[in-house]
């Protein structure tokens, strides 16, 4: 999975904390709060993140709305795989990135791997 490009990463951003689909001129505006962007800027990285998979658009009157495809969670999760894709020593990887984690990211690791050993029954596998 490809890092999200700064601008890529903005638009993202805002429609994942928004949850709700928006249009370009909502993003431009909130982007434009911080500093300036062009509309036709926005405008064409959103049509090339919907190309590329990452958001969906419906038509509404003129404008098109964008929502993402996939979730933040899933997009770190993509960048966390393909970090540990690199390694030569995959644990090795993991026992030094653990090493790294704070008390409360080592006990939602511990939570997600429980979860992730129970199969569709609840029991352990």
């Amino acid at each position: 999975m490809r890092r999200l490009g700064d601008l890529e990463a903005e638009i993202m951003d805002r429609l994942w904390s928004w949850q709700r689909p928006a249009t370009v001129r909502e993003v431009v505006d909130d982007i434009n709060l911080g500093r300036r962007v062009a509309y036709t800027t926005v405008m064409t990285v959103a049509d090339i993140l919907h190309r590329k998979g990452w958001l969906r658009r419906e038509k509404t009157g003129r404008a098109w709305l964008y929502e993402p495809v996939r979730s933040r969670e899933e997009y770190t999760a993509g960048l966390m795989q393909d970090a540990l894709g690199d390694s030569l020593d995959r644990p090795a990887a993991l026992l030094r990135f653990v090493e790294t984690i704070s008390d409360e990211d080592m006990a939602a690791l511990d939570a997600a791997l429980r979860t992730a050993r129970r199969g569709p029954g609840g029991e352990e596998r």
